[in-house]
């Protein structure tokens, strides 16, 4: 077998198995309607991180926690509240997720406290800001994006929110691997 023979084989099979490779999806049911998206293979750590909390049962009955209209709406504790699993990931912000409409993000700690971005092992938001929120861009690592439920986002955004933006009363979601 020749060079080119061998380097056309390679290429073949890396395409076959880069096609064969499925993204994983998410649907995330609530009252208003299920969200449903992709997560990024370029966020490896983040992803695997957010089916190993939907495996456990992590987000089963818990609440979207923070909610501002034409900004974002934001989960992440588990049913009973608990708002940190005892852990946090390291960055993985690429510059090509940005913060549009329907983009997956891990919430983080501050810059001040958090210099290396290093994000919340379980608090996520997803932008519904119509025209993103592009000043997040470069500083929170975008992990995923919704596909379908734009409308359901939209709906949570403007619920009655109290101290804290936190919805008076409780939007519970539950979110599978499809």
């Amino acid at each position: 077998m020749n060079k080119f023979s061998s380097i056309l084989i390679l290429l073949v099979m890396m395409s076959i198995n880069t096609f064969a490779q499925k993204p994983v999806e998410f649907v995330i049911e609530t009252s208003y309607g299920d969200i449903e998206g992709f997560l990024y293979d370029d966020t490896p750590l983040h992803r695997d991180n957010f089916v190993k909390l939907v495996g456990e049962g992590w987000y089963e009955g818990s609440e979207f926690h923070r909610v501002i209209n034409n900004f974002m709406i934001q989960g992440g504790h588990n049913k009973d509240g608990v708002v940190d699993p005892g852990y946090t990931l390291p960055a993985e912000i690429l510059p090509t997720h940005l913060h549009k409409k329907g983009a997956l993000a891990a919430a983080r700690m501050g810059d001040q406290v958090n210099p290396e971005r290093r994000s919340s092992g379980c608090q996520f938001y997803i932008v519904q800001n119509p025209n993103g929120t592009p000043h997040l861009d470069n500083q929170y690592t975008v992990f995923g994006e919704i596909t379908t439920g734009f409308d359901v986002v939209d709906k949570i955004a403007t619920v009655k929110t109290g101290a804290m933006d936190k919805p008076v009363e409780a939007v519970r979601m539950k979110v599978k691997i499809k």
